[in-house]
């Protein structure tokens, strides 16, 4: 029997079986004696997650058959939860009224009992909590007689902490701290902490970003250890590295980056004749500096990738290594991995090499000065520029028709002043020159999968689902309102919502399309398995153009590097294989965590400009509907707020999910997304990082 979660599942349902005994349980499955052992503690594991249900007598069952789910609690603000299986997606999550949470807390893996609601939906009663999965939260500390309380800063965390007096810390009223939980909630007894840093008061923006760091365990500071090794390590080239690396230093090789960048680690060449192209993609070569299984390697895996937020970033690798020694600064000698990239001339894919190279950049250009080289002085590297813009837009044409999707929605760019305090938000430029470079980096992760694959060499995968048919459904049904259909429901091809993409530009609902499309599509995600890039329309990718900031990208260098060096015989490949695994479900969770981070830090940074602008007058389109009211993104500054359903007075408004709108009872007044209101700015809550609107007129 193969003893898998997934295939005991399997067994219990094809045989009906009830809640019963392990060893029952065994017999009945036929599981061989010598299996006995491990499929005893495989159930127990099973129990211990809630994928199967330990009741009295020491029996197990499937919880649906037991009218139970098991899942993780969402908290509310007033108490009440809801229970959110995996992989839901909110809309059929159990709700638990608050008299039925018994001692849960938000994020606790439960079981509840499922029961009829009061409103022809099914509610739950929490009956058990399989694991306790807040360790650590920060909130707003209040002193009270010897003792405090800390209200947590993430509402859904509805618990507020009780500090006794041993564990404050000198934590002072008003300051923001991080807290241990010690003890968890009884129905007798508050959650009991100690506080284990004080981060400084609420209305220090500082404390405030320190505090989403410390939610999302995203880390600060370097060990010492780390540190040490990274001020050890020497820019030097020895001869002997040289000797076995193709020497580059005299070509016309040069960077494109942000105004901001000081990890630059990747570079460009180009030439051309009547036959065709050779780009050149020289990318820095991290894994010569930070060697697996090093003191640097493990705190690169921990952290995954660098996470970049309006006033700085928090680095994979220290700065020695990432701005210094590794980044491909201009005038300098540094060791790279190279792909040369043959092509047609009409830009077609023909021959790729892979070798170890040392370069020196000529010239460090931002976007911005590449994208005004048209209407500047002609420069010596004019020609190769207009050159690589002529490609990048063929590259570009080609990807497009065979099926990559682009999402026209506009990310924002929030322009801090020398004090720090936030100057503007605005819609963040992107120009021909960011294509190019967008272009040329995807040939290259490209041509890196295209060499692991055909070397057969197991790999971390950067992989895109096709969306599920039963999302796609309901967004065709949604955009049949504006005579648009997808052609198919089922397994619809990429190019096919690019065509759909590109029919509606510059039409009154191209954003509506858009935004929808896009919550449609699955989540990116690194694995093992090959399972191809949906929205690049690709059937093999892998990164490898950013080292410095990506621990997947080192991860491919080593592979390369290995095969190119012979030393990666076939009896490496299962190693190799567990590896990927390994790096893939944690890069994966790793990236995740910076997502959250560089989306928290950006909405406080909203809440705080806003702050200046209460009783302003805005126009913006509705970008969301929900049942509790809808956002609105406003035009005249890059921001979105709310506007609660419990404002709008005129009307009783009704929520319909399917159409994406509130409807009033009364009126037949719609709001939907896409609408153009008038709202005036009635709250910016810096602490939850939210921006209230109240409605003045739907336009």
């Amino acid at each position: 029997m193969i003893l898998s979660e997934d295939n005991v599942i399997k067994q219990i349902r094809a045989n009906s079986l009830r809640a019963m005994k392990i060893a029952e349980m065994a017999r009945a499955l036929k599981v061989p004696e010598n299996q006995r052992k491990p499929f005893r503690n495989l159930i127990k594991q099973m129990g211990d997650r809630g994928s199967l249900i330990k009741v009295r007598g020491g029996r197990y069952g499937l919880p649906d058959k037991m009218n139970l789910v098991t899942g993780e609690l969402r908290g509310h603000p007033r108490g009440f939860g809801f229970v959110a299986t995996e992989g839901s997606t909110g809309a059929n999550d159990l709700y638990v009224h608050r008299k039925h949470m018994k001692d849960a807390m938000h994020m606790d893996l439960v079981v509840a009992q499922v029961q009829p609601g009061d409103y022809e939906r099914p509610e739950g009663k929490i009956v058990q909590i399989l694991e306790r999965r807040t360790q650590k939260l920060t909130g707003t500390y209040e002193n009270v007689g010897r003792e405090g309380w800390v209200t947590p800063l993430e509402e859904s965390h509805f618990h507020d902490i009780f500090i006794p007096a041993k564990n404050k810390m000198d934590a002072k009223t008003g300051q923001i701290v991080e807290v241990e939980i010690i003890s968890y909630p009884t129905t007798r007894q508050a959650p009991m902490g100690k506080i284990t840093h004080v981060l400084g008061y609420t209305d220090d923006p500082n404390a405030q970003i320190k505090a989403i760091f410390r939610r999302h365990d995203a880390p600060i500071d370097f060990p010492g250890k780390v540190l040490s090794s990274a001020e050890s390590l020497s820019s030097a080239i020895p001869d002997e590295e040289r000797a076995h690396r193709e020497d580059l230093r005299s070509e016309k090789i040069f960077t494109i980056d942000g105004e901001k960048a000081k990890d630059f680690d990747d570079a460009v060449s180009l030439e051309w004749d009547e036959k065709g192209y050779r780009l050149g993609v020289h990318i820095a070569d991290v894994s010569y500096f930070v060697k697996e299984k090093s003191t640097l390697d493990k705190e690169a895996f921990q952290r995954g990738t660098s996470i970049y937020y309006p006033d700085g970033v928090l680095p994979m690798l220290p700065f020695p290594i990432s701005n210094e020694i590794c980044s491909l600064r201009p005038n300098e000698e540094k060791l790279t991995l190279s792909v040369s990239i043959d092509l047609d001339l009409e830009g077609n894919l023909r021959d790729y090499r892979f070798f170890p190279s040392v370069i020196k950049s000529c010239k460090r250009f931002t976007y911005t000065e590449v994208a005004r080289t048209e209407a500047g002085d002609p420069g010596e590297l004019t020609p190769i520029i207009l050159e690589m813009k002529k490609l990048s837009q063929m590259l570009r044409k080609s990807r497009f028709e065979h099926g990559s999707v682009d999402f026209n929605i506009p990310e924002a760019q929030i322009i801090l002043s020398p004090t720090g305090s936030v100057e503007n938000i605005i819609a963040a430029e992107h120009n021909w020159a960011h294509e190019l470079i967008e272009e040329f980096m995807l040939l290259a992760n490209q041509c890196a999968a295209k060499f692991l694959k055909k070397n057969k060499i197991p790999c971390v995968h950067r992989i895109h689902e096709a969306p599920d048919a039963e999302k796609l459904t309901a967004f065709d049904e949604y955009i049949s309102t504006f005579d648009l259909s997808l052609p198919t429901r089922v397994n619809p091809k990429s190019v096919d919502l690019h065509r759909l993409i590109q029919k509606v530009k510059n039409r009154r609902e191209e954003r509506v399309v858009n935004v929808l499309l896009l919550r449609s599509m699955k989540k990116a995600l690194y694995s093992e398995k090959d399972l191809g890039h949906y929205c690049l329309g690709f059937d093999d990718y892998v990164h490898f153009t950013s080292p410095i900031r990506r621990y997947p990208d080192l991860y491919t260098h080593r592979l390369i590097k290995k095969y190119i060096d012979h030393k990666c015989p076939s009896s490496d490949k299962q190693y190799l294989h567990e590896q990927a695994i390994e790096c893939g479900v944690q890069s994966s969770a790793r990236e995740r965590k910076a997502m959250a981070v560089e989306r928290d830090v950006c909405d406080l940074r909203r809440a705080q400009y806003m702050s200046g602008k209460i009783g302003e007058i805005f126009h913006g389109n509705i970008s969301s509907v929900t049942s509790f009211g809808f956002f609105v993104e406003l035009n005249e500054v890059f921001v979105e707020g709310l506007v609660l359903l419990s404002s709008l007075t005129d009307d009783y408004y009704v929520y319909m999910e399917t159409e994406h709108k509130l409807q009033g009872n009364r009126s037949g007044k719609i709001f939907r997304i896409g609408d153009l209101v008038e709202v005036r700015v009635a709250e910016a809550d810096i602490a939850r990082r939210r921006i209230g609107l109240a409605l003045v007129k739907k336009l």
